[in-house]
């Protein structure tokens, strides 16, 4: 019995929910669960994965790999450096890159196509291609049907030789583009060796091109090193002749303007630098001739102007001077009559006539010398002037100098321009001049930085396809795609399969599940070997009276069965009604699905059966009038049925067949003709007095009802119900169908008693369900059931 399926034991409180279920959250459970119910898909897409690999190795034509490694030795460097002025610098990240665009460049590949004659080589040209690019190849091949072919122009007047060679030309590029294709190579870590290699479906051919391309690398190396120097010596060559003229004509541009200048030197210094310090020097001396001549000029004006007596007194001064013994000897006859007047002063009175003819010679004697004086006077005066005169001149002549000295100083700067313009051309020409000698001599000194330091041999085995790995990543991508279309086909689940769907999209009661009916007795019998001895005719397919008899025995699984899931699950439902209809006196109860074939008629006779079975007063009515499915699967041949009871109106005791096992009264749908108009009958008065009139004798009412989703007479009934229930069937009945059904039709809605799985896969169920649901309990509740698996449809012989 599953316990889920009770009534008042449908849904979890908010409070007590799972947090897990909150969308923020991964349920891995789920996903688990997920993965249990599509690992058929995934191993199925892991089988197709890996048989495509396999299919892949058989037309795969095998690859191998050469490889070779070539160090670009720096230490070689050296022994260049000693003899080139061109520096030679470590190799960077980005050098190393260059050497790898180097020899995967259409350059080497024409050397080595050329070397080894490879667009004439037919194991080159046309290896063997795996089965995926002859796929591709005859893809581009139909698709250049659709493009237009380009004009050639003067296609037609090509000659045959020029048709050769444009073949050859177009065998060569062809060749080219497959090399530049095939090579590989890297640097090995951040070392300086650079590991090539060619891959071939040939061995033998794949070392030959490996070691082929090394050594056309190595000898590119040497041929830019030498194409370099030659280039640079030539045009070191031209440069000198320039720098030769330049350097010559700067110089002679020196000369002649110092020339024109009169900037000769001497001594380090121009004339005119000359001339002016000795110009200098003359009237630094004249200057000081000239202050003498003045101040001893000075002196004697000033004693002249002082008078005889301070002129006698002052006289001392140029006593000394050569060239003046007149004063001398008046002094000195002034100072012995000075000396007998102060005497004869003395002796004899200042008024002896001898002192006073003493005194007179004394005056006679100072206008004397003053007389003197003033000659010298007036030749110092000349001397002074004389002095004066050729300071002045002196003056003028410096003046002179210096205003010539500025315009040489300015013709010298323009001068020691050219000085250093002639002396850098000179400078440079001579540097010049050595890189020539020097790049003359690396010509002939030819050392390669590139060495080869693994030589290329032939592989041993194939390096592509390798099985492991096709196998390994076959196994991966189709596990992926398995679980892509497994993924696919949850997302794209649209069915009904565990209560918590039916609660969580419809919000209804879930009653519990029904078991699929002889589903596995049937598969059995059709997967079943022939057996028997030879000759022995096949069975034959069975009759329709067996076809009956089968539709019958469903229709009383419950009453037959009654201690087997699928009467445990009817009972749910009976425990449902009671408890929602318990203020009911006779339950009225609709039996409804959404689309035909559902099995609801199947459950509404098991159900009545059942109650029937435990005493209660039943009526089954089949009121699917367009399609009486219950009626034809009871086997009941009746002449009248609901319809004449109805239109008639007669009552339910004219037209009812009693089951003798159960005591259960039905009341059959007998058609005859199309009748469109059910739900007009099934609403009317006359239904209505007879279902009124079925209540006074029945404890339990079942109406086996058209779906829902063809035809609205289980609306036009639903006035009548006191419930319903639905009936899905398990992964077949949209969830979307039922929910717009169900909102669509309020008043059927309201009265849902709850919902019933039908046809419920019970192997498959468990996989479906969540743990810790009842769906994972299966096996187990089953002890408590007598028949331990779904029940199965027996027929009497």
């Amino acid at each position: 019995m599953n316990y889920a399926s009770f009534p008042f034991n449908n849904r979890i409180p908010a409070s007590r929910e799972d947090p897990r279920e909150g969308s923020d959250f991964i349920d891995l459970e789920r996903l688990l669960s997920m993965a249990k119910r599509q690992a058929k898909v995934v191993g199925v897409g892991a089988i197709i994965g890996l048989l495509l690999g396999l299919v892949y190795l058989q037309t795969t034509p095998p690859t191998f790999t050469a490889s070779t490694r070539v160090l670009i030795d720096e230490g070689m460097n050296k022994m260049v450096d000693e003899v080139s002025a061109t520096p030679v610098n470590m190799q960077t990240d980005a050098a190393i890159l260059s050497q790898i665009e180097i020899i995967k460049s259409a350059r080497l590949a024409a050397v080595v196509v050329d070397k080894e004659k490879l667009d004439q080589n037919q194991n080159f040209m046309q290896p063997p291609k795996s089965l995926l690019s002859t796929l591709v190849g005859y893809a581009r091949g139909f698709l250049q049907i659709f493009r237009s072919a380009p004009d050639v122009a003067g296609g037609a007047e090509l000659t045959e030789a020029q048709r050769k060679a444009m073949a050859a030309a177009a065998r060569k590029e062809q060749a080219m583009a497959m090399l530049q294709a095939d090579i590989m190579a890297e640097r090995s870590g951040r070392s300086y060796v650079i590991s090539m290699g060619y891959r071939s479906h040939d061995p033998q051919l794949a070392a030959a091109i490996t070691k082929a391309y090394a050594d056309a690398f190595v000898a590119d190396q040497l041929d830019a090193s030498f194409d370099a120097t030659e280039k640079a010596a030539v045009w070191l060559q031209g440069r000198l002749e320039e720098l030769r003229t330049s350097s010559q004509k700067a110089a002679l541009e020196v000369e002649k303007f110092r020339a024109e200048n009169g900037l000769a030197a001497a001594r380090g210094e121009t004339i005119a630098e000359q001339q002016l310090s000795d110009l200098n020097a003359q009237l630094i001396l004249a200057q000081a001739d000239t202050a003498k001549a003045r101040a001893r000029y000075e002196q004697y004006r000033t004693i002249v102007e002082s008078g005889p007596e301070a002129a006698v007194g002052n006289s001392t001064l140029s006593a000394e001077e050569a060239g003046n013994p007149l004063i001398s000897e008046l002094k000195k006859r002034y100072s012995g009559v000075s000396k007998r007047e102060q005497e004869i002063s003395a002796g004899f009175g200042p008024n002896h006539p001898q002192a006073v003819a003493l005194r007179k010679e004394q005056a006679d004697l100072s206008n004397q010398i003053l007389r003197e004086l003033s000659q010298l006077s007036e030749t110092y005066r000349n001397a002074y002037e004389v002095a004066q005169s050729r300071e002045t001149a002196l003056r003028n002549s410096v003046m002179e100098a210096t205003g010539q000295n500025s315009s040489a100083n300015q013709a010298q700067v323009r001068l020691r321009e050219l000085q250093q313009q002639a002396t850098a051309l000179s400078t440079l020409y001579q540097t010049f001049l050595s890189r020539y000698e020097e790049a003359s001599q690396q010509r002939s000194f030819p050392i390669a930085k590139v060495r080869v330091i693994s030589e290329a041999t032939t592989p041993r085995g194939p390096s592509s396809p390798r099985t492991s790995m096709v196998f390994g990543l076959a196994l991966v991508l189709g596990v992926v795609i398995g679980a892509a279309f497994g993924a696919l086909n949850e997302f794209n689940e649209r069915f009904f399969r565990t209560a918590e769907d039916v609660r969580e999209r419809l919000g209804v009661k879930f009653l519990g599940y029904l078991p699929l009916l002889g589903s596995s007795d049937d598969k059995k019998d059709a997967t079943k070997p022939e057996k028997g001895k030879m000759g022995t005719p096949p069975p034959q397919p069975p009759t329709r009276a067996a076809e009956a008899a089968k539709r019958r025995a469903k229709m009383r699984i419950a009453v037959d069965a009654p201690a087997s899931m699928f009467a445990e699950t009817l009972r749910s439902t009976k425990i449902a009604g009671d408890i929602v209809l318990q203020d009911v006196g006779c339950k009225v109860i609709g039996i409804i699905s959404m689309l035909p074939g559902e099995g609801k008629s199947t459950v509404a006779a098991n159900l009545a059966g059942l109650i029937a079975s435990n005493g209660a007063k039943t009526l089954l009515i089949d009121a699917d009038l367009r399609n009486p499915g219950l009626s034809r699967s009871l086997g009941i041949d009746a002449e009248q049925g609901l319809v004449e009871a109805v239109v008639n109106d007669q009552g339910w005791q004219s037209v009812i067949k009693v089951d003798r096992q159960t005591k259960m009264a039905i009341v059959p749908a007998v058609v005859r003709g199309r009748f469109s108009h059910t739900s007009e009958l099934l609403s009317s008065a006359g239904m209505r007095r007879f279902i009124d009139d079925a209540k006074a004798t029945f404890d339990y009412i079942i109406v086996d009802l058209p779906p829902l989703g063809p035809v609205v007479d289980a609306k036009a009934f639903a006035p009548l119900a006191d419930g319903f229930v639905l009936v899905a069937e398990w992964g077949a009945t949209p969830r979307p169908l039922v929910r717009s059904a169900l909102n669509a039709e309020p008043q059927i809605a309201s009265k849902i008693l709850g919902l019933v799985l039908n046809k419920v896969d019970l192997k498959k169920l468990p996989r479906y369900g969540a743990y810790g649901g009842s769906e994972q309990f299966l096996e187990r509740y089953s002890s408590y059931y007598v028949d331990k698996s779904e029940p199965k449809v027996k027929v009497a012989s």
